[in-house]
């Protein structure tokens, strides 16, 4: 855990943060149900979560993927079924790596870039819906709020082998 257990931290701000927490939970499960409404509309056979992948190597460049695994937090078994049906469908492709011939990378190819850019404006269609009615000063102290937030997470993962931190009430 940070340098600042919550034995020190003042109540407001514990109560803060479980009011963040609850909203955060919240986001993830609205997110997930719409996700699940919109997994339809990708290709067959693709499942929803194959498309992290192609965001990865659209916005990272060409992978390995044992890179692919620890950038996504996900086992290579996963990744492997997942990449290997992105290349069935052709939005992938195994290139041989210029720094080991005998291993490959995973690029995409132009109709994954296709495909991902047609789901990219999809998504921001919907989000200008949602944020359609906040104030354009709102919608931008959202997304710089939101890239500060992401920024101390990545930079703050708890360390889940402090067993000093007490237990969280069953509200959490």
């Amino acid at each position: 855990m940070a340098p600042n257990s919550s034995a020190t931290r003042p109540k407001g701000e514990l109560d803060l943060a479980d009011q963040l927490g609850h909203e955060l939970v919240r986001f993830v499960r609205l997110i997930t149900k719409a996700k699940t409404q919109v997994a339809a509309q990708g290709p067959d056979g693709i499942e929803r979560a194959a498309y992290a992948i192609l965001f990865c190597l659209i916005h990272e460049g060409p992978q390995r993927t044992s890179k692919l695994a620890e950038f996504l937090h996900s086992e290579i078994s996963t990744i492997s079924r997942q990449s290997s049906a992105l290349v069935q469908h052709g939005l992938v492709e195994r290139q041989a790596d210029p720094e080991d011939g005998r291993a490959c990378l995973l690029a995409p190819t132009t109709e994954g870039l296709r495909v991902f850019e047609e789901n990219r404006k999809q998504r921001n269609l919907w989000l200008a819906e949602v944020l359609g009615d906040w104030t354009e000063q709102d919608r931008e102290t959202l997304n710089e709020l939101f890239g500060r937030l992401n920024t101390d997470i990545e930079n703050n993962f708890p360390d889940m082998s402090d067993t000093t931190v007490p237990q969280q009430s069953k509200g959490a």
